[in-house]
């Protein structure tokens, strides 16, 4: 049994010289020649002492948090001591549908979102004049002020900020806006 043992030991020995690479000076008076005591961690190449750290980005100052690249566009106009409550609105996807697409399916369209040309956000104004409404819309967010509310919005998809239209309906208190997606597969999305 203890020539097993011996055998054994050896082996071990043979198999870390065979896997690690060269090693250390400072490793070899650590191990104590023949008499040191191995085990699974000095199996392999030794690690690397002094290993420097190198990133692609790297901070312009101690205390920068996030670059202006990580910034959501429209964060700047999040004013957290603003009073004024944010308003109910709802989300729709629009697409135009003909009788082409619903009974016979000639165009290729199907009711996924990537169909969808525009984008429809409803917003509940109760007691606003449509003088009131300020509306400012981004690529990707949509701001809008009154005296009574405001709504900073992050839009789900990208929107062509040129192109929209606004409503209000002051019988309903309710402003619609319109905005047309950029679509990343127009090329492949048939009209």
């Amino acid at each position: 049994m203890e020539s097993l043992g011996v055998s054994s030991v050896q082996s071990l020995r043979a198999l870390s010289a065979l896997l690690s690479s060269q090693r250390d000076d400072d490793e070899e008076e650590d191990e104590g020649g023949e008499g040191g005591k191995l085990g699974p961690g000095h199996i392999g190449p030794s690690p690397k002492k002094d290993k420097e750290v190198t990133t692609a980005y790297m901070k312009k100052s101690s205390k920068d948090i996030w670059s202006e690249e990580e910034v959501a566009e429209g964060s700047h106009y999040d004013d957290l001591a603003d009073p004024r409550p944010q308003p109910e609105y709802e989300i729709i996807l629009k697409q135009s549908v003909g009788t082409e697409d619903l009974f016979l399916g000639l165009s290729g369209k199907d009711p996924s979102s990537m169909c969808c040309e525009a984008m429809l956000v409803k917003i509940k104004l109760p007691d606003t004049m449509a003088t009131d409404v300020v509306l400012d819309v981004k690529e990707k967010f949509l701001d809008l002020r009154t005296p009574k509310h405001k709504l900073g919005l992050h839009l789900p998809r990208a929107i062509h900020s040129q192109e929209g239209k606004a409503q209000f309906f002051s019988e309903r208190g309710e402003l619609e806006v319109t905005l047309l997606l950029k679509r990343s597969m127009d090329f492949i999305n048939t009209q």
